[in-house]
């Protein structure tokens, strides 16, 4: 795949979105939610990344969400590995309040096997991805273990969303929206750095 193609994604994804008006129109079944995909140094990864955040708007420094991902490319698909954070609250708020994240390095980052989102450009600059194959993104729930199921699709003005999880043993849906995806609008471009030098390194 092209450098000029996972820049392109890169750059795309970068962003903060949020679901308000969906919230607005239908505040029983959704509630107003903020996202963040914020890049990360270099130095992180060795490499492109990305610590993402999600938390409801009324309590932005408790993010429900976190994660850290490393941005990869095969000949088909963009890849973003996942990783937690060993230590979640040390970091919550990062995705506004970015210096937060200037002390993050990858030996306190833990792999999250078989939970890699993979993006396919289905149009110019419009991406849909889904969980890794295999249902081994596996994730607690009420004391029982489920697989997710993650379908995302973006462009440079949307975001849509819909998390499930899975029974592993009979496939019954145990938690996730029953209305349907969330729909967010991009508020904030957090892309302008994100360049070939971010790709690679300046000293690359």
């Amino acid at each position: 795949m092209r450098q000029s193609s996972l820049l392109r994604f890169a750059k795309t994804l970068a962003a903060h979105y949020s679901n308000k008006q969906q919230a607005q129109k239908d505040p029983i079944k959704f509630a107003r939610i903020n996202i963040y995909f914020r890049p990360l140094l270099w130095d992180v990864f060795q490499g492109p990344g990305f610590y993402s955040e999600q938390s409801y708007d009324y309590a932005p420094w408790r993010p429900y969400r976190q994660g850290v991902h490393k941005l990869l490319a095969s000949k088909e698909v963009f890849i973003l590995e996942n990783y937690s954070l060993q230590e979640p609250k040390r970091f919550a708020g990062a995705g506004f309040y970015p210096d937060l994240l200037n002390h993050l390095c990858a030996d306190t980052l833990l792999p999250r096997r078989g939970c890699a989102m993979h993006f396919k450009e289905v149009k110019p600059n419009q991406y849909r991805g889904q969980v890794e194959p295999g249902n081994n993104c596996l994730v607690p729930r009420n004391n029982t273990m489920t697989y997710l199921v993650s379908e995302v699709e973006f462009d440079e003005k949307i975001w849509i969303s819909r998390d499930r999880g899975f029974d592993p043993k009979t496939h019954e849906q145990l938690w996730g929206s029953k209305h349907g995806p969330l729909h967010f609008q991009r508020i904030v471009n957090l892309g302008d750095h994100v360049n070939e030098s971010w790709l690679r390194s300046a000293s690359h």
